[in-house]
């Protein structure tokens, strides 16, 4: 069983959501004093049912259906039994089953503060979605379009008539032509990929726009680029923005899509799938009776 903190919620896990690429994450095996926590607990997002508290948490109580976004110094969400801070949890959105809800906390999460804390996208502008078919691509397409924004997200040919589904104003095949020059340019970007396509996306960008990257390598502004922002973060759990979101979730506003659903004792497959280039939305861990 894990041990608890000050501020702790002890959370009994029915669904554990995963990232393509956290196993790749420094957090992932040490503290926050960079202290090797090995054998570590990967996943940090959850649905769960909150089973002790400790002394003084005010914001959850036992028998709560919760779900969060844990932090990625301790611990995580692959298991029967997580211990997260209890300020960084919020119940479960009612119309979701705890497979799903278990998908939106890091994707909703990362979507909502790129876009709105950091892009600072308002109705009317044009925003751009890179890998607009994944887990944080499709959140973004319907979070910017319930602001009021046109989105345009690029995707495989396949995935096309998914992302418009999803809410998308235009939807770009990748592979068939240069993204820059398919559409009008664009008041912000969300950089989902880096590397080249990082590079060759500040050309689609107004003057006075920004780039928000996800993308491990961070962002880096080319030096003939003077007019333009660009923004790397770090997603943070923040119960208030779940809240947001789950009352999004509640209206039908916003939905997730679940790519894969496996039991965890088969987690070393769920990581497999998340490299799968077609997959479409999140692949969550079935971890106990729904």
């Amino acid at each position: 069983m894990p041990v608890l903190r000050a501020g702790d919620a002890l959370v009994r896990v029915l669904a554990s959501g995963l990232t393509r690429n956290e196993l790749d994450w420094g957090p992932t095996y040490t503290d926050e004093q960079g202290k090797s926590r090995l054998p570590s607990i990967p996943g940090h997002e959850l649905c769960g049912v909150v089973e002790t508290i400790t002394s003084g948490v005010m914001e959850v109580a036992p028998g709560d259906v919760v779900y969060g976004l844990t932090s990625f110094f301790r611990d995580g969400t692959a298991a029967e039994h997580v211990a997260v801070s209890a300020a960084d949890l919020a119940p479960k959105p009612r119309v979701m089953s705890p497979l799903e809800a278990a998908t939106v906390p890091l994707a909703a999460s990362t979507a909502w503060q790129a876009l709105f804390d950091h892009g600072g996208v308002a109705a009317g502008q044009r925003v751009f979605v890179h890998g607009a078919a994944g887990g944080v691509g499709s959140f973004a397409i319907q979070l910017a379009k319930w602001r009021g924004a046109q989105v345009i997200g690029a995707t495989s040919a396949a995935n096309i008539p998914f992302v418009k589904d999803l809410g998308a104003h235009e939807a770009i095949d990748y592979a068939a032509s240069p993204f820059e020059t398919a559409t009008k340019p664009v008041d912000m970007i969300l950089d989902t990929i880096g590397g080249e396509i990082q590079r060759r996306s500040w050309s689609l960008l107004k003057p006075g726009g920004v780039l928000v990257s996800i993308a491990a390598e961070g962002v880096e502004v080319p030096a003939d680029v003077h007019d333009r922002r660009g923004i790397f973060f770090i997603v943070k759990p923040d119960r208030q923005e779940l809240l947001k979101i789950g009352q999004l979730i509640n209206q039908c506003n916003v939905k997730t899509v679940v790519a894969a659903v496996v039991p965890l004792e088969r987690a070393r497959e769920a990581f497999g799938q998340l490299l799968q280039p077609e997959k479409r939305g999140k692949v969550v861990l079935s971890v106990a009776e729904q």
